[in-house]
Formats: structure tokens, C-alpha cells, sequence
């Protein structure tokens, strides 16, 4: 079960990649010009996906992949490409109806886009799990519990992604608190990375599971820190 404070900010995520941000992020997740603020985090974005599709198997063939917060399906189709068969779900019913059509003819029939949460059961099981910028809006302790309910449907591994505490980002996130504009994009939570390793040592649904890699990418305006959780040998 996800706890009031997950639901509520996802509710918040929808409105905003469904009605808010649609064209920003359109032309963001394509080869469309945009700002130079933009273009890092776009370079940031590609680096960070670059180095989660690194983290999979070259050959995905037979295994069956969640992208988890999918967008426009960017990482989907190229684990489709490995041969994954990709389940891509997203909040956003405007993002997905882009990832269908970005990606009709390369992806071969490999990937099921949904719109919906990425932790409901019905998804079924996963070799691997990819949650790229999904949980970077949500708190530590929703954190865990999402990567404690995806872990017992993931048979492989979970290559997840937050923002990473440091001065500026915290800075930036008290603004935001204070400061509130209708059109700003739901809050980036800062998370410290003692804690989080902390925290998911702690929690008993994760006990079978550990943290192998982990990397930063910080590209001008996007900073974000990748993990992979694995299970113990």
C-alpha cells in the first residue's frame, strides 16, 4: 500500500507533465532547439540514461524490463533494440501518446506503454526495473517503500535515480517551499545518500538486496545520482 504523501504527490506530477509542462517537455526529450539552461539538462539526461543502459545487459533478449516513469520512452526503446520486452508506464497520458508515436516504427511491437503508477502489482513481474528521474519528487522514506514494493516483483536488479543533497540543491528546494508559483514544476526533494543507504539496509522487505553501483551525473542545470540495487549473492 502507498502512503498518503506518495499518492498526493503523484496526483501533483500528473497535472504538471499532463497540462503544465507538455510542450517543454516535448521539445526537451527531442533534437528541437531550446535554452542553454535546457540544453544541460537535456545533455545531463542523456549522459544519466546512458549510464543506466550501460548498467543492463548489451543483449536483453527473453528478459522483460519496467521503465518506470517512462516519458516519452527514450530508455525503452533502446532496451527494446537489446530485446527487452519493455512495459513503459508513465502518469502522464500525454507523454505516453508522444512515446507511442516517437517510437512506433523502431520498437518493433517490444514495448507496452501504460499510462498508471509504476507501482501497481498488476504490472506483474520484471527481470529489471529502470526508474530514471521518477522518485526524484518524492521524500526518502517514500523512496524506500517504492523500491521496497518493486523489489519484490524484480527478479534481477532496480537502476533507480535521486537527486543527490547537496547546498545548492537544498537552497533551491527551500525556496521553492517558500516562494510557490503555480506554474513551477512539483518540489525536487534533495536526498542524502547516508541516509538513503541507511534507510534501505533497514527496511526488512529489502533484506535480500544491496547496492552495487552508484553514479553522479551533474550537467550544468540537471544533477542526479544513479543506483543500482541488486540482490545478495
Amino acid at each position: 500500500m502507498t502512503s498518503h504523501s506518495y499518492a498526493a504527490r503523484r496526483s501533483q506530477l500528473t497535472t504538471y507533465f499532463d497540462r503544465t509542462a507538455v510542450d517543454a517537455w516535448a521539445r526537451l526529450t527531442s533534437d528541437a532547439p531550446v535554452s542553454k539552461i535546457r540544453a544541460t539538462v537535456r545533455a545531463g539526461r542523456d549522459a544519466m540514461r546512458g549510464t543506466l543502459l550501460s548498467w543492463l545487459p548489451a543483449d536483453l533478449s527473453g528478459t522483460r524490463l519496467l521503465d518506470a516513469g517512462c516519458g516519452t520512452g527514450a530508455l525503452s526503446l533502446e532496451a527494446a533494440r537489446r530485446g527487452a520486452d519493455v512495459v513503459a508506464i508513465d502518469v502522464s497520458p500525454t507523454l505516453i501518446a508522444l512515446g507511442r508515436e516517437r517510437t512506433a516504427v523502431s520498437a518493433s511491437g517490444r514495448i507496452d506503454f501504460r499510462v498508471g503508477d509504476m507501482l501497481d502489482p498488476g504490472l506483474g513481474h520484471f527481470d529489471y526495473v529502470v526508474a530514471m528521474d521518477s522518485l526524484i519528487h518524492y521524500a526518502t522514506p517514500d523512496i524506500v517503500q517504492a523500491l521496497a514494493t518493486l523489489a519484490a516483483r524484480t527478479d534481477a536488479a532496480i537502476l533507480f535515480t535521486v537527486a543527490p543533497r547537496t547546498p545548492l540543491l537544498t537552497l533551491m528546494h527551500m525556496a521553492g517551499r517558500v516562494f510557490p508559483r503555480g506554474d513551477r514544476a512539483p518540489a525536487i526533494v534533495p536526498v542524502g545518500e547516508a541516509d538513503l543507504r541507511r534507510r534501505l539496509a533497514a527496511e526488512p522487505a529489502l533484506s535480500g538486496v544491496r547496492i552495487d553501483r552508484a553514479h553522479r551525473v551533474n550537467s550544468g542545470f540537471y544533477l542526479s545520482q544513479a543506483f543500482e540495487l541488486g540482490r545478495s549473492a
